[in-house]
């Protein structure tokens, strides 16, 4: 058997209870392996995971509102309506020469009446029979990247020479794009800032819980000499050890799920629920930007920690001082 007076813990006296666990030689102030912070560490993982995803989430609609409202930006249609009394061939023809003449059009290139008319079968279903029904012919119009012409001339050539045509730049559509981007950006940014002042308060009722827990060893620290500030940088920096792991597991877990969306959706590209989604979010994969802030989001955490832990510190000692 070992002898007790051959180890590191002092030996008790008799008639003396035992010293407890905190107050033990190389026993830690803040014992972060215990139950309560293995439940705080789970805790701020899980907050981590939700502000990624949410951080992730807003990038990743920012990245495909840009894409969005620069194709549609680059993008003008002329409307050509037919008329009983024209030939709707000659005006779509009269409409491209016409746009062509623009500065700034880089391609003008005009629907035929069987692909506007397969423009209609989605809302109209197939099989229909189009001849007696008025459908107008497009014409799509792409602009050189970078330059934004003044159609103001296009717009008056077209209905002096080609009555029925109308010109749409999108520019409402480019608007609600904007409007719809940056109030989800809003409410993401709005949503990790919760999660952020989340992991504040749980770090608060814990740090207040290990103090009242350890207050022997505040006690015998003070006596030996001690000053409040050394026992909150020590709270402080178990505690930001503790909020590292916690938000390091939290943001790998976020990222291994956005990387596992992305291939699922790639292996989905061919079929019409992937196109779908390909659609509304690109690739489904977050920029270099993404990463980046989802790791400053786990530093963030970690840093929150370890501060609220060290404020909370010094306001219970001065409290119970």
């Amino acid at each position: 058997m070992n002898d007790p007076s051959r180890s590191g813990a002092p030996k008790p006296e008799d008639g003396q209870r035992p010293l407890p666990a905190s107050l033990r030689r190389n026993a830690p102030l803040v014992p972060v392996d215990s139950a309560g912070g293995q439940a705080l560490a789970a805790v701020i993982a899980i907050l981590t995971f939700l502000a990624a995803l949410c951080a992730g989430g807003a990038e990743l609609v920012a990245t495909s509102s840009s894409q969005w409202r620069s194709d549609i930006a680059r993008e003008v249609t002329i409307q050509v309506r037919p008329n009983a009394k024209r030939s709707i061939d000659a005006d779509v023809d009269r409409a491209v020469a016409l746009a062509r003449q623009t500065p700034g059009v880089e391609q003008a290139q005009p629907f035929s009446k069987t692909e506007s008319e397969r423009l209609l079968e989605p809302w109209l279903g197939t099989g229909l029979d189009f001849n007696d029904l008025p459908v107008p012919r497009l014409i799509v119009i792409k602009l050189q990247e970078g330059l934004k012409p003044d159609f103001t001339t296009l717009r008056q050539a077209l209905k002096e020479q080609v009555p029925g045509a109308s010109l749409d730049d999108h520019a409402l559509w480019v608007s609600r794009l904007s409007t719809m981007a940056n109030t989800i950006i809003g409410i993401g940014t709005v949503l990790v800032i919760l999660v952020l002042v989340a992991a504040g308060l749980a770090v608060t009722f814990a740090t207040r819980g290990a103090m009242a827990g350890n207050r022997e060893v505040v006690d015998v620290l003070h006596f030996v000499g001690a000053n409040d500030d050394f026992i909150a940088k020590e709270f402080q920096r178990r505690f930001f050890k503790l909020g590292l792991r916690g938000s390091a597991f939290g943001a790998g877990i976020a990222l291994f799920l956005t990387t596992l969306l992305g291939f699922v959706t790639s292996s989905w590209r061919a079929s019409p629920a992937g196109d779908q989604i390909e659609a509304l979010f690109g690739s489904f994969s977050i920029s270099w930007r993404g990463y980046l802030l989802v790791v400053l989001i786990a530093l963030a955490v970690a840093v929150i920690t370890g501060v609220v832990s060290r404020l909370t510190v010094r306001r219970f000692l001065n409290e119970n001082g």
